[in-house]
C-alpha cells in the first residue's frame, strides 16, 4: 500500500469519503468559519485539506473582501483536489497549494517557498493534529505559521459518531460501543507504531497554552440528522461502518464481525442502506487560541 505521511495511511485512497463527509457536514462548516474569520482576516492557512470543503467555505467567506487560501497536505491527491474546490469559488481569493507535513520542521520554510502568505491570520487545522508523531511540536509548529494577534484553531473529537440502534436485529445488542472500543485500540496501536512517537499528557486547549498561545477558548458542535436519512446521510452511515469494518478481525469477537458484514451486506435483509432507523449523531470540540 502506497504511504503518504508517518501514521502509514494512504491518505489519497480517502479522498471519496471525505467528499462525501464534506457533504454532509456543509452547513456545520459554513457556520464554524463564520465564527473563526474576525472582520480584519483576510488569510487563511488550512493544514490538512482533505477533499477541500473547509478550504471552499473559507473562501467563500473571503470572497467580498477578497483575500488568500493556502492549502497544506502531504497527499498530493487530496492537495490538488482541494485547491481545485476552493479555487473555483470567487475570484477575489488567490488560493496556494503546499505539499508539506505538520510533523516536520521545514513546515513554514515550505509554506514560504511555495509563495504562499506566512504567517497569516488563521490556521486552521481539523482532525490533523492527531496523527502527529509529537501533538506538541506539532503545535508549536501551526503556532509559528499565525501572524502575532492572530489564530490558530483545531478541531478534534469531541464524542464518537453514533449511527445505529442499540439493538439492530443481528448480533447482540450493543454492537456500535464494541465496534467504536475495537476502532480506539486500532487508534491507540496507530499511533504507538509511529516513529518518534510521544505521548501528550495534557488536553488539547492547556496543549495551545503550553506552546506559547493565548487566550485559549473551546467550544463544540453537533453534526445531528436524525433517522430517516436521506441519501448523503446514508451514504455517511455505509462509510461509518465500513472505516469500522477495517480492523474489526484484529480487535472484535467473530460474531460481532459476522454482524457487522450483514449490515454491509447489499443483498441481505439487514443492509443498512434500506434501513430507516439508521442516523448519524456527532459532537467536534473546536479549541482556539491567539498568538
Amino acid at each position: 500500500m502506497a504511504t503518504h505521511s508517518h501514521d502509514n495511511i494512504d491518505w489519497d485512497a480517502h479522498l471519496n469519503r471525505l467528499r462525501e463527509a464534506d457533504e454532509l457536514t456543509a452547513p456545520e462548516t459554513a457556520e464554524l468559519v463564520a465564527r473563526l474569520l474576525g472582520p480584519d482576516d483576510r488569510t487563511v492557512l488550512e493544514v490538512g485539506s482533505g477533499a477541500g470543503g473547509t478550504a471552499a467555505a473559507f473562501a467563500a467567506a473571503l470572497a467580498e473582501p477578497g483575500g488568500e487560501v493556502v492549502v497544506v497536505d502531504t497527499a498530493q491527491e487530496l492537495l490538488t483536489a482541494a485547491a481545485d474546490r476552493a479555487g473555483t469559488v470567487s475570484d477575489r481569493v488567490t488560493v496556494h497549494a503546499v505539499q508539506a507535513d505538520a510533523a516536520e520542521d521545514g513546515l513554514v520554510g515550505a509554506v514560504a517557498r511555495a509563495g504562499a502568505p506566512t504567517p497569516v491570520d488563521l490556521v486552521f487545522a481539523a482532525f490533523v493534529v492527531h496523527h502527529l508523531p509529537d501533538q506538541l511540536a506539532g503545535l508549536r509548529r501551526l503556532a509559528e505559521l499565525v501572524r502575532p494577534g492572530g489564530r490558530l484553531a483545531i478541531v478534534e473529537f469531541g464524542l464518537q459518531t453514533k449511527v445505529l440502534p442499540d439493538d439492530v436485529g443481528v448480533g447482540d445488542p450493543g454492537l456500535e460501543g464494541r465496534l467504536i472500543a475495537g476502532r480506539e485500540q486500532w487508534f491507540q496501536r496507530m499511533r504507538a507504531e509511529m516513529t518518534g512517537t510521544t505521548r501528550l499528557r495534557m488536553g488539547w486547549g492547556a496543549a495551545l497554552a503550553e506552546a506559547g498561545l493565548t487566550d485559549v477558548r473551546s467550544w463544540s458542535y453537533l453534526v445531528d440528522r436524525p433517522a430517516p436519512l436521506a441519501d448523503t446521510g446514508r451514504r455517511a452511515v455505509l462509510r461509518r461502518l465500513e472505516l469500522l469494518r477495517r480492523h474489526a478481525e484484529e480487535f472484535l469477537a467473530q460474531a460481532d464481525v459476522a454482524a457487522l458484514d450483514q449490515l454491509l451486506d447489499e443483498t441481505g435483509e439487514h443492509y443498512v442502506g434500506n434501513r430507516d432507523d439508521v442516523y448519524f449523531l456527532t459532537a467536534n470540540t473546536v479549541h482556539v487560541a491567539t498568538r
